[in-house]
């Protein structure tokens, strides 16, 4: 396995898994989250499931974590490739000419979403560890009803940390319109059916992005009425 990441297809064929991966774990996270517009309710309980069952707790949710750093590392450790090998590049093409904004700024947009996840991860998962785990608190509970949508609806008070949720998921959009059609390139998936992915890619791209901006404007506005 060591020898498989050290050659650079291994390094990007890891990095294509991981990022199919996460993309998954991305579709799944909207799909509750989404919840919270249209029954709270429900969000409440697939919420309370989610952050009580111990295989989501002690085998996916680790899994997850690794996947994301292992994502990050990796890209970053691919990007360092790309640039100590663009003096040479440069030299024969012109990069802006041969690639698209998006897939020369992989970096930046990756830097961003680093950050919003560890945002994200300030407001939702670290409160949370201190409440099962600090305070010993497993019921979900807060004054005899489920408190998952009240503490994500009190997230989206602030306005400045709904514009950051906004403009990171703007980043992620664009992160994932090159990063979806480059990881399936990666694992060799060129052929007869490579427009039909080009096309479900862009969808991803804008509409999981795009559905996470609505959900936090949402509550935002809502709770501003």
């Amino acid at each position: 396995m060591s020898g498989f990441l050290k050659s650079s297809i291994g390094k990007k064929i890891a990095m294509a898994l991981s990022a199919f991966f996460l993309m998954f774990f991305l579709l799944q996270h909207f799909a509750i989250n989404i919840l919270s517009i249209f029954n709270p309710d429900t969000f409440n309980e697939v919420s309370h499931f989610m952050g009580t069952n111990p295989l989501v707790q002690f085998v996916l949710q680790p899994v997850l974590i690794f996947g994301v750093v292992f994502h990050f590392v990796m890209g970053f450790v691919l990007e360092y490739k790309n640039y100590t090998s663009r003096s040479i590049s440069y030299a024969k093409n012109n990069g802006n000419a041969n690639s698209t904004w998006m897939s020369r700024n992989m970096i930046y947009s990756g830097f961003a979403i680093l950050a919003f996840v560890a945002l994200h991860f300030i407001d939702f998962w670290f409160p949370e560890l201190n409440t099962k785990y600090v305070i010993g608190d497993m019921s979900g509970l807060h004054n005899g009803e489920f408190r998952y949508y009240h503490e994500l609806v009190e997230k989206f008070h602030n306005p400045a940390r709904v514009g950051a949720y906004v403009v990171a998921f703007i980043f992620l959009a664009l992160h994932l319109l090159h990063g979806f059609n480059s990881a399936f390139q990666s694992v060799g998936a060129n052929n007869k059916y490579t427009k039909s992915l080009k096309g479900f890619g862009k969808v991803y791209a804008i509409t999981i992005p795009l559905g996470f901006i609505v959900i936090a404007l949402f509550h935002f506005f809502n709770n501003t009425h």
